[in-house]
């Protein structure tokens, strides 16, 4: 979006026929849309506008529940943001820790901001890029003075650190989302220090001088993190989202390393003092179970393993195995029916016999694209399985197994 789209946009009438338009969920919902609008003498830009507008507010329902129905967006900035949940356990954290003032840098479309007033803290919300301080001041509007909107670089709107409540708990914090520099970035993909905006030495040293939370990609390099922050993992509904390092009083004493699972409304956090030691290594039993990516990302499976009696199926396999069902948050648990060469001739005889017309297939150390690997069996029947290809040692298991 640009300055001109969006001065469409924020006019009066733009704004009334967004609201009207609704929710718009598909491309041909759109052209009809747009068609209508044309039709009624609407200018290509200002349809162009609120059609695309609406379209993000539709897909935005999946990160801010309602109120991404009175927010507005740029595509990126909506890619970007904070789901609302997880931004809620950030407000969480700040107050618990006395911050009544939080500096978001780096503030995007005002996600976590709005988690921060909605908790009650006052915010000043900052954004290097014009039209997204703009679209943040709108979405922020509704709590008036207590979130401010300034257009400008993070370093130029740093808090002072001496600023305090006089007895010594600090009031002040900040949050701080530095922008991906890199093309084509995903959260999936390792991510350096060199990739972002601000510099995160320039970020690591502001942390040092006042409690800090920086949002990074999950994969960040590891190497990286400094050895004073809490680095704690986040997934929410089976996806790891992001990494947080905490500093200063929004750091838990004596915890480094954490995995926060959102599962809904509902959350379970791994905590520990550093990286786990890996759980002894033990044959396939009855049960195989599958980590929460958040604890493979924070190296918590050994406390895992050891907190539902499993062992490892794999020195270097994130898969763990025992004979009963895990009973935890942090694994997903599979009944194991047989074990099969990776042939898809035999698994393909198996799924026949069994009447499987459903089939789960995930894989973990083995060179296979599942897409493929389907092609070459046929599925008949009502049935429904998980097939999980993975390496043990130097051999490759196909492992047919049922959810639980």
């Amino acid at each position: 979006m640009d300055m001109s789209e969006l001065r469409v946009l924020l006019t009066p009438e733009a704004l009334r026929m967004l609201d009207d338009l609704g929710p718009i969920e598909s491309t041909d919902a759109a052209a009809r849309a747009v068609m209508r609008l044309r039709a009624e003498g609407h200018s290509p830009e200002f349809v162009s506008a609120v059609v695309g507008q609406a379209r993000l507010r539709t897909k935005a329902t999946a990160k801010f529940g309602q109120f991404g129905g009175r927010m507005l967006f740029t595509r990126a900035g909506l890619e970007q943001a904070t789901r609302l949940s997880v931004a809620a356990r950030h407000a969480g954290r700040m107050r618990a820790a006395g911050i009544t003032h939080v500096s978001d840098l780096g503030c995007g479309i005002g996600g976590d901001a709005l988690a921060f007033a909605g908790a009650g803290i006052r915010v000043t919300a900052v954004d290097a890029d014009e039209v997204t301080a703009a679209l943040a001041a709108y979405n922020l509007a509704p709590f008036g003075s207590d979130a401010e909107v300034r257009h400008g670089l993070a370093e130029d709107h740093a808090p002072d650190p001496s600023t305090g409540s006089g007895s010594g708990r600090p009031t002040e914090g900040v949050w701080l989302d530095p922008a991906r520099r890199t093309s084509g970035h995903t959260e999936t993909r390792r991510v350096s220090a060199g990739d972002y905006s601000p510099s995160l030495a320039w970020a690591f040293a502001l942390a040092e001088r006042i409690p800090t939370g920086i949002k990074l990609g999950p994969a960040h390099d590891r190497d990286a993190i400094p050895a004073d922050v809490e680095a704690q993992w986040v997934s929410a509904d089976g996806d790891v989202v992001e990494l947080v390092l905490w500093s200063g009083a929004l750091a838990r004493e004596n915890v480094r390393r954490a995995a926060l699972v959102i599962r809904g409304d509902r959350a379970h956090e791994l905590t520990a003092p550093a990286d786990a030691e890996d759980a002894d290594v033990r044959p396939l039993g009855a049960y195989l179970h599958e980590p929460d990516g958040a604890v493979i990302r924070a190296r918590l499976i050994g406390d895992l393993a050891r907190s539902i009696d499993a062992g490892m199926l794999d020195p270097h396999i994130a898969y763990l195995t025992s004979d009963a069902p895990a009973g935890s948050p942090f694994a997903a648990s599979f009944r194991v029916r047989e074990v099969l060469p990776m042939s898809p001739k035999a698994i393909g005889a198996a799924l026949k016999k069994a009447g499987i017309g459903r089939l789960e297939i995930k894989k973990r150390g083995v060179d296979v694209d599942p897409a493929a690997f389907r092609k070459k069996l046929v599925l008949r029947g009502s049935a429904e399985a998980t097939l999980i290809l993975v390496r043990v040692g130097d051999k490759r298991h196909a492992i047919l197994a049922d959810r639980v």
